[in-house]
């Protein structure tokens, strides 16, 4: 390839690569499945999708702040980006993932939450960028998919299967504009309706 033709699947430097969330209940038991044996990533993966934080705020959380979590415990988080205050909150699913990791690895107190095999320091956002990519692709799923796939399969959820408004979206996802919110998640107000009609 010519040097100064670009790679069209290379996105410009200093560009946004745009990720998919997962859009099928499916897919998201399917890759549940292929984690079974992996406690500390079916954690990673149920807590993101189950709660819509960046991964970045995920990584940093310690062993100690969630190991006595029950269903409907929250804890409060400082968002990285935005400086801003969130909570992480242990539904049922997150819970039993918390304990099926606490069970399996027993890791200790001060310990990072996600750790990497290799350092024992916490995972980085790229190591979990290329896990999203592992578990998506294990399980033949078409799109592109990274870190930020667990936040939108939250809010794509949440909207669909749930009916959660844009409005109340853009708050948890620390938005200025449920408009912002509805473009991130690659939704538009038709689609909704058209997902909506579907009987259950």
């Amino acid at each position: 390839m010519d040097k100064n033709t670009r790679n069209p699947n290379h996105p410009k430097k200093g560009s946004r690569i745009r990720v998919d969330p997962i859009r099928n209940e499916a897919d998201i038991n399917a890759i549940k499945k292929l984690l079974a044996d992996n406690p500390r990533d079916l954690l990673l993966f149920t807590i993101g999708i189950n709660n819509g934080l960046r991964a970045g705020d995920l990584l940093k959380l310690k062993v100690a702040q969630v190991r006595k979590l029950k269903p409907g415990q929250t804890i409060t988080i400082i968002e990285s980006k935005t400086g801003k205050e969130n909570i992480l909150m242990v539904n049922k699913a997150v819970a039993k993932a918390i304990k099926a990791y606490m069970d399996q690895a027993a890791p200790g107190d001060h310990d990072y939450l996600f750790p990497s095999r290799k350092t024992g320091q916490a995972l980085t956002v790229q190591a979990v960028n290329a896990l999203v990519k592992k578990w998506t692709r294990a399980i033949n799923l078409d799109g592109n998919y990274g870190s930020h796939t667990l936040r939108k399969t939250f809010g794509f959820m949440q909207r669909v299967k749930y009916g959660v408004g844009f409005e109340l979206l853009a708050k948890r996802f620390n938005h200025s504009n449920p408009s912002i919110t509805m473009r991130y998640l690659g939704l538009s107000s038709e689609e909704v309706v058209d997902v909506l009609m579907n009987e259950i």
